[in-house]
């Protein structure tokens, strides 16, 4: 009879242990989810950012920059004057890994590119930081006279995105980067280092301030990138409208081939559209 009293005094004790027991680790589990997108579209200005599609979404991309807004000319503040523009598209064949095909105006360059998933911040803080790696091979069209050889229409970009995501208003992303030319001029090389910055601060739901600079690491490189912008966005469409003083769009012709100033407050007025459809 003892017995039969002691188990039931201690059953329902165990039991209670064991429920709160499941109810930490379930507690536990919630706190441990992934982190939400740092940023809203696939671009942050002149850069990719490290945000993942799910898995069977189809991305599109229109990348356009009008002319310089101090050139001299009556162009209307460069709208009228000489514009570059990319259009592309990106399709996620996972939730960590996209491809993606671009063609830009300026030296008909063909571009292939990648996006892989890394590292995915989480809400209990235990990852602080989401980590992904874009590259993509560019390939130079214009005619055959450009080129000693064929490999010389050739260039690479590789980048490593660290974001983080801080809270609903602010998020920031750190970009350090390789860009690799097969043909260069003379007295550059071949290789170049760069690191960009940029950030976010929402100011409503739909809207947010947007900031970019890049700095190319090199003897011949010294015309950084700066840029700020304004960004309306939906859960499949952003617009990004902003002035900045690259005009090439793909990474690596930026850190290269930059001719635009900033002490010569040589600056243009650009906007990105990226638009998303799943299946």
């Amino acid at each position: 009879m003892k017995r039969f009293n002691i188990l039931s005094v201690l059953l329902p004790v165990l039991l209670s242990i064991n429920l709160f027991a499941q109810e930490a680790d379930s507690l536990s589990e919630k706190k441990d989810k992934p982190q939400r997108a740092a940023f809203q579209s696939a671009w942050l200005i002149d850069n990719v950012t490290g945000v993942l599609n799910p898995t069977k979404t189809l991305q599109f991309d229109i990348q356009h920059r009008f002319g310089l807004i101090n050139s001299g000319s009556n162009d209307l503040a460069g709208f009228w004057g000489p514009s570059n523009i990319r259009i592309a598209l990106a399709y996620s064949i996972s939730n960590n890994i996209t491809l993606g095909f671009g063609t830009t105006k300026d030296y008909r360059l063909q571009d292939f590119n990648i996006k892989v998933g890394l590292i995915r911040q989480t809400r209990s803080g235990k990852i602080p930081v989401s980590l992904t790696f874009y590259g993509n091979t560019a390939i130079d069209a214009r005619e055959a006279s450009f080129f000693p050889k064929s490999s010389d229409r050739f260039s690479y970009f590789g980048q490593l995105l660290i974001m983080r995501r801080f809270n609903q208003s602010i998020s920031l992303q750190v970009a350090p980067s390789f860009s690799h030319y097969n043909l260069v001029d003379p007295s550059q090389s071949n290789n170049l280092f760069a690191v960009a910055l940029g950030g976010k601060v929402n100011i409503s739901d739909k809207t947010a301030i947007l900031i970019d600079y890049n700095q190319p690491l090199g003897d011949f490189s010294n015309n950084p990138g700066l840029a700020l912008g304004i960004e309306m966005s939906t859960g499949s469409h952003a617009f990004q409208i902003f002035i900045g003083n690259y005009n090439r769009i793909l990474p690596q012709t930026n850190y290269f081939l930059n001719e635009n100033k900033l002490a010569d407050k040589q600056f243009l007025i650009g906007f990105n559209i990226n638009r998303l459809w799943n299946f």
